[in-house]
């Protein structure tokens, strides 16, 4: 029997996840008419709210949950030793929750949060929508999102210590432009889209500003690719038909032939700064009340497959 949650509710009452938690927590904002149509859909599916959760915000739990993709383990393990070892200092437990493709699905990582009564969540990007993190927010779960930035949100206790990727094009475009070079490519990572996003963004800002027009969005089969340079490597030879640069660093850059060119970001940092903004939220500290947007910085570190 197929388990009823509240995504079904919202989806049978047409209205969005966070009015659902909003008429489950018995808040005042919602219309009447909404309310009674939320819960004669609630009866309908026989959705049973889980009564911990909805006692939620009246205890602690010195624990906090990590969300991240399966896949994203190997490229964020720095940014997670920095989460644990100020978790560790502060004297937090960490719950992880991973998302993998096919089998976890966010909607029951989410019922896993909040039954669990975690105080707080460190959110990796591209795991949640706005409207998954609205229901979060309306159990009164303080979040904080690691990675790139929050471009639109309007929910309220979420924190983001991020790298500004639509600076970091930007800046090199510019760069590549400084030289006569205009025919430049992005090719996309798929673990990461919301940086491919904001890369993608500063490209265009950076060509609309000299009146031209980025129109070579490289998108590649990752069944046959496991990466973006075996992926050049077939067409090219680097760094003279074409150079490569990578935005995210890792020991295996300094393994290829020629050595590639990439950014070096704080990922043990970002993990460090963003644990320690969640412990302050978690006591309300005012030095982070008009403060929770931390954006951290970033080096080019050129090297065999740039000129």
């Amino acid at each position: 029997m197929k388990r009823i949650t509240i995504y079904d509710v919202a989806k049978e009452a047409d209205v969005s996840l966070a009015t659902v938690s909003r008429v489950i927590n018995d808040s005042n904002v919602v219309r009447e008419d909404t309310r009674i149509r939320v819960q004669e859909a609630i009866e309908k599916l026989g959705y049973k709210p889980n009564a911990i959760a909805q006692g939620l915000a009246l205890s602690k739990t010195t624990t906090v949950s990590i969300v991240m993709s399966e896949k994203m383990f190997a490229y964020n393990g720095k940014i997670l030793n920095g989460l644990m070892d100020v978790a560790k200092i502060y004297n937090y437990n960490i719950m992880f929750h991973t998302t993998s493709k096919g089998i976890s699905k966010m909607q029951d990582v989410i019922e896993s949060i909040i039954k669990s009564r975690v105080d707080g969540v460190i959110l990796f990007n591209d795991n949640f929508s706005l409207e998954e993190m609205e229901v979060l927010n309306e159990y009164q779960i303080p979040m904080v999102v690691v990675g790139s930035k929050i471009t639109e949100t309007k929910i309220g206790n979420v924190g983001n210590v991020y790298i500004n990727f639509e600076k970091m094009a930007y800046d090199l475009v510019n760069k590549y432009f400084e030289r006569g070079i205009d025919d430049i490519s992005l090719v996309e990572d798929k673990l990461n889209l919301s940086m491919m996003e904001q890369l993608k963004a500063g490209i265009d800002r950076a060509y609309a500003e000299k009146g031209k027009v980025f129109n070579k969005y490289i998108s590649y089969d990752d069944n046959n690719y496991k990466s973006s340079f075996n992926f050049l490597s077939d067409y090219y030879s680097l760094p003279e038909d074409c150079e490569l640069v990578c935005v995210l660093n890792n020991k295996y850059l300094t393994m290829t032939r020629p050595n590639v060119t990439s950014y070096n970001i704080p990922e043990y940092d970002l993990g460090a700064v963003a644990m320690r903004l969640l412990t302050k939220m978690l006591v309300d500290d005012d030095s982070v009340k008009d403060n929770k947007d931390i954006e951290m910085s970033y080096v080019l570190m050129s090297k065999g497959t740039t000129k």
